[in-house]
């Protein structure tokens, strides 16, 4: 019981610091639910975010531009921790406004095929408030960790793409030994 609500604690603190002034669904919150295209190691599909919630927790990770460097270099620190998330439970799925041609290449060459990546339309982008203001058109840096009840359980909300990736990974981490 004591290591559980260590446990709690911990995550909520870790979200209050990591929750900036762009995100705007809260802890708990119910994340909205979509159905857009993804591309995964070069090749296109549907992606249904309930659908991914029926095998564990998902790390929904918004970016603004593929093959920018600071995009590229957080979807490959995702790419090289992936079995951690597999481990802990969890899918990572990279979102972002650009068209899903070239998130094509982008899931071949920077997630190195190892998670998928998908295309935030102007509904999803509303919907998770992760619109950049000022560059219309792309979102903000924004990590999601959604539990499978399909409730947000951690907010990671920084343009320095540095600590998305550990932040959710211990968060996952810690859903997974409650």
């Amino acid at each position: 019981m004591m290591r559980s609500l260590n446990i709690a604690l911990a995550l909520a603190a870790a979200a209050v610091g990591s929750q900036g002034a762009m995100a705007a669904l809260a802890i708990g919150a119910k994340a909205p639910d979509f159905t857009t295209r993804g591309a995964m190691a070069g090749k296109t599909f549907t992606l249904t975010l309930s659908h991914q919630l029926k095998r564990g927790p998902v790390v929904l990770y918004f970016f603004p531009k593929a093959f920018t460097p600071g995009c590229s270099a957080e979807a490959r620190e995702f790419a090289e921790h992936i079995e951690d998330f597999r481990k802990a439970g969890a899918t990572v799925i990279g979102m972002s406004a650009d068209p899903v041609d070239d998130l094509v290449a982008f899931s071949t060459k920077e997630c190195a095929g190892k998670f998928a990546v998908a295309s935030a339309g102007p509904n999803i982008v509303s919907g998770y408030d992760v619109a950049l203001k000022m560059r219309p058109g792309m979102t903000d840096r924004t990590s999601y960790v959604i539990a499978p009840s399909g409730r947000i359980a951690f907010v990671h909300s920084e343009m320095n793409y540095a600590g998305h990736v550990k932040s959710t990974l211990a968060a996952v981490e810690a859903m997974k030994q409650k």
